[in-house]
């Protein structure tokens, strides 16, 4: 079956500040049309780095430094601020969304993970797309349920929606460490990001870097007591069914209630992103960028709807 998709834990996110000072509106952009995925380039690739922690917080920022000391030539797009848990949503209604260049390589918009991607492709990167998209490295984990609504995956699948091949990458193990921990353990997970796209440049010789509309999720776990750690390996997974995260309304007796979130962690799926990850395994989830199943959903569907008449 495929999946798609990812929801941050909103107790392991960090804050990240709005960049100070005023910037120019512009007009809200259009995603681009889906592409046919062009020959990956025999050399360094050009990429397009986003997040959903927002353009300055830690994990873009290495993300940056380590894609670049590697030869890429890389480019932030990002949330201007957090934008954790805003999944796939794109400001697609708002007449403006405003974009600052503080730096050279670096682009703030003011907007979604979506919308940082869709401007991006529309105007940064114009006339020629991108070789690829990374979005993170994400603080917390992009498993299960939680990566349906996950800004960090949304990113991707605007690249995808747009022919353009893309990686998600997500930072933490099941249960929220110290934030330090999460930062030390971004240097791993973008070790195995380096390896792992230039497996994709190398195998894809002249062809795509990735199928046309297929990404990655990638989830690397925290090991260690200093986040340091070796990861006990990589493993192909699925997005694992189960969503932990659960809401938890309290009355507060006026007409309001307060809300806050459990984990209750249910069995791990075999195979899954959550099995991988709680034993210390780097999960490496395929994902589509549209809602559709595979062919035994479909031939039940229409075994539903025989005979059925408007």
């Amino acid at each position: 079956m495929r999946r798609k998709r990812v929801l941050p834990l909103a107790a392991l996110m960090l804050c990240t500040p709005a960049l100070a000072g005023t910037a120019p509106a512009v007009a809200a952009p259009q995603t681009a049309p889906a592409a046919e995925p062009a020959a990956a380039p025999t050399g360094p690739l050009r990429i397009l780095l986003t997040n959903d922690d927002g353009y300055n917080a830690p994990g873009i920022r290495k993300a940056f430094d380590r894609l670049t000391a590697a030869g890429h030539d890389v480019t932030i797009v990002a949330p201007l601020t957090n934008q954790s848990g805003t999944g796939t949503k794109m400001m697609s209604g708002a007449p403006t969304i405003a974009v600052k260049h503080p730096e050279p390589k670096v682009w703030a918009v003011d907007g979604t993970p979506g919308d940082s991607v869709a401007f991006g492709l529309a105007e940064v990167f114009a006339g020629k797309a991108p070789d690829l998209v990374v979005s993170g490295t994400n603080f917390g984990p992009n498993v299960a349920g939680l990566a349906t609504h996950s800004g960090t995956v949304g990113g991707a699948v605007a690249a995808l929606e747009s022919g353009v091949p893309a990686i998600a990458l997500s930072t933490g193990g099941l249960s929220a460490p110290d934030p330090v921990t999460t930062v030390n353990a971004m240097g791993p997970t973008l070790d195995f990001a380096v390896k792992l796209i230039d497996r994709l440049r190398v195998r894809a010789r002249s062809g795509p870097l990735l199928p046309k509309g297929v990404g990655l999720n990638v989830n690397h776990p925290i090991v260690g007591a200093d986040g340091k750690g070796t990861a006990a390996g990589v493993a192909t997974t699925f997005q694992d069914p189960q969503n932990f995260l659960e809401p938890d309304f309290t009355d507060a007796g006026d007409g309001t209630w307060k809300v806050g979130v459990k984990v209750a962690l249910k069995p791990a799926a075999k195979g899954g992103d959550v099995e991988a990850v709680a034993a210390g395994r780097i999960a490496v989830s395929p994902m589509n960028s549209d809602w559709n199943t595979g062919p035994a959903d479909h031939a039940v569907t229409s075994a539903l709807i025989a005979g059925l008449r408007p």
